[in-house]
């Protein structure tokens, strides 16, 4: 898959394509019906299919210092993209430059000019240009000025997940908020994971024989309440269960909110340093502060033995 970041990075001579465009922060399961379908139709005209994406948020840029938590980096959502079949990702610098664009401006200047679009797939409330004064109607009028098709794909899948509500990103983010990671998981299609890098914390894990991975978390990070969570930690590749500290640590009164990983029954990792990912499966408890520290090593090796037996008994062949 071709990742290109700016309409310059686009090959000079690229031809009619299928395109879909929107934040799809996540890639949720909504997201997924639009972005298939755009696979599809490019396969059934015989073109590539780009997904045009954009970098900040563009509600950080419009209202600065509202950008929401972010449930999957660029690289993440490319990756996950790819898995659909999409021939090409396109993100877009979202200035303030960009944002004054008309809707018709955004059309010919992306669309047409340099993506040479020949079908443009859609969800019902797509907006575009200055102030989102665009929508589903303008794009498919203007459709027939400049030669494309438009289809609009209803992605409004419901589950149990937030009481039947239809799946969002918007959704997603309050459910991870709450700690209702497997109702964001339900959403998402996969558990919801965070990344980062590796520091240095107190190492009182280590100390109390459940050394973690204290992850440093990227900018902006869509990041589940505070508890103790099973799920995973993937280093290069290699995906091993874990039981996930979320919180400031009350037992020493820490202040700093932290992701921690404990790698259950793996010793001598050593990865300080390394950019690893932590997937949410389960909540388990809340965050609390014990009495003594041998309580606090009952209910830790007990939080262990849980997230060990949740981890075990969840399929995640794709």
């Amino acid at each position: 898959m071709q990742r290109w970041r700016g309409l310059e990075d686009i090959p000079q001579d690229w031809g009619r394509s299928v395109v879909t465009i929107g934040s799809y922060d996540g890639v949720h399961r909504g997201h997924q019906l639009i972005i298939g379908r755009a696979v599809e139709r490019a396969r059934e005209l015989g073109i590539p299919s780009v997904v045009v994406t954009f970098d900040p948020h563009p509600s950080e840029v419009v209202r600065p210092g509202s950008h929401p938590p972010l449930l999957a980096p660029h690289h993440r959502r490319a990756e996950l993209m790819a898995k659909l079949g999409v021939d090409a990702v396109l993100v877009l610098p979202f200035t303030a430059e960009f944002s004054k664009l008309s809707p018709a401006d955004f059309i010919a200047k992306v669309l047409v000019d340099r993506l040479h679009a020949k079908a443009v797939i859609e969800g019902p409330n797509f907006r575009f240009g200055h102030r989102a004064a665009g929508n589903v109607a303008l794009l498919t009028e203007l459709g027939a000025t400049y030669d494309y098709t438009v289809e609009v794909i209803d992605l409004y899948v419901t589950g149990d997940a937030g009481g039947g509500q239809p799946f969002s990103s918007t959704l997603t983010r309050r459910l991870i908020a709450e700690g209702d990671v497997a109702g964001a998981a339900e959403i998402l299609g996969r558990p919801h994971r965070v990344e980062g890098i590796v520091v240095r914390g107190a190492q009182r894990g280590r100390e109390l024989g459940f050394p973690t991975a204290n992850v440093e978390t990227l900018p902006h990070t869509a990041i589940p309440a505070d508890g103790v969570y099973a799920g995973w930690l993937e280093v290069d590749g290699e995906s091993m269960p874990a039981a996930i500290s979320v919180g400031t640590n009350p037992q020493f009164d820490g202040t700093e909110r932290t992701v921690e990983a404990y790698a259950i029954d793996r010793v001598g990792l050593d990865l300080y340093g390394l950019h690893v990912a932590v997937d949410f499966l389960a909540y388990v408890r809340g965050m609390l502060k014990f009495d003594s520290i041998d309580e606090l090593l009952v209910a830790m090796a007990a939080d262990v033995k849980r997230c060990s037996e949740l981890t075990a008994a969840y399929d995640r062949t794709p």
